[in-house]
């Protein structure tokens, strides 16, 4: 038997419609199977949608499960943010007034009001280190680059299975022309500097052709793991902004900020659509 459900759909990362990444979000979705879960998100074709439900853990203010077209992920950045960015819109109230408590397949995620913008402390990597040889050529071949254009690289794996590699330049990101049917199961990131005095640092591209989204228009996680990996290793400063979905004409902006021992990935989020949804 049908039922109605209150639903948003949002741009995340961005602050102006239609420019960042789009988000689903049911509300109150605790007594939906996950093959319905799984069919609306693959009808509603965005990158992911989310469902929210009551928390299992009592430290969280609630749970989300989140969708791609293709599978279900532990954890992702963009509907991280948009999902408790509808969920205070609903009306939520968090337990606490400094964070907001998010419980997802990866555990616990800490999200913090700043402003204007929403930010989530990036969960622990589920896997570090140098991309191997056979994974470096793979990712050569599928982007057309040579081996001698990857700056540096590393697994950035925080649940969704991320790779990343850095190339010289934001231009050198932007010009990529990626054969999705190569690159297979990979979950590429690729980032590479804007010159000196551009309003962004970084431009990022993410590449998730096996999940039903060839290219991410802004991605979180992707986002979070590449912050973790470059900070640590001193290759950006302890704040940047990095820009994402340029070649599909959107202009998301992604704030990076490392306070203490953790490092924020932040963004705009902004309502496009309010209404019910029958599932």
């Amino acid at each position: 038997m049908s039922k109605s459900y209150q639903y948003h759909q949002l741009d995340v990362f961005t602050n102006k419609p239609l420019l960042g990444n789009a988000l689903a979000v049911v509300h109150e979705a605790n007594d939906l199977s996950e093959k319905t879960m799984s069919g609306f998100a693959r009808w509603t074709n965005l990158s992911e949608t989310t469902f929210l439900l009551s928390p299992t853990n009592s430290e969280a203010d609630y749970r989300v499960r989140i969708f791609t077209p293709g599978d279900e992920l532990p954890f992702a950045g963009h509907p991280t943010l948009g999902s408790c960015y509808a969920w205070l819109l609903a009306g939520g109230r968090p337990h606490s007034k400094e964070v907001i408590v998010q419980e997802c397949g990866v555990g616990l995620v800490k999200i913090r009001r700043d402003g204007t913008k929403l930010a989530f402390a990036a969960p622990p990597a589920k896997r570090t280190g140098d991309l191997g040889e056979d994974t470096l050529l793979k990712i050569t071949s599928c982007l057309g680059i040579s081996r001698k254009e990857i700056i540096s690289h590393q697994w950035v794996d925080n649940g969704p299975g991320w790779c990343a590699i850095m190339l010289g330049s934001a231009r050198q990101v932007l010009d990529l022309k990626p054969d999705f049917q190569k690159m297979g199961g990979l979950a590429l990131g690729v980032i590479g500097p804007h010159p000196a005095g551009s309003k962004t640092d970084f431009e990022v591209r993410g590449f998730v052709p096996s999940l039903g989204v060839p290219e991410d228009p802004v991605t979180g996680s992707l986002n979070a793991g590449i912050a973790q990996w470059l900070i640590a290793s001193g290759q950006a400063g302890d704040h940047y902004v990095a820009t994402q979905g340029t070649v599909l004409r959107r202009n998301g902006s992604v704030f990076v900020d490392k306070v203490g021992n953790d490092i924020w990935i932040g963004g705009e989020v902004v309502a496009c659509i309010e209404g019910r949804v029958t599932l």
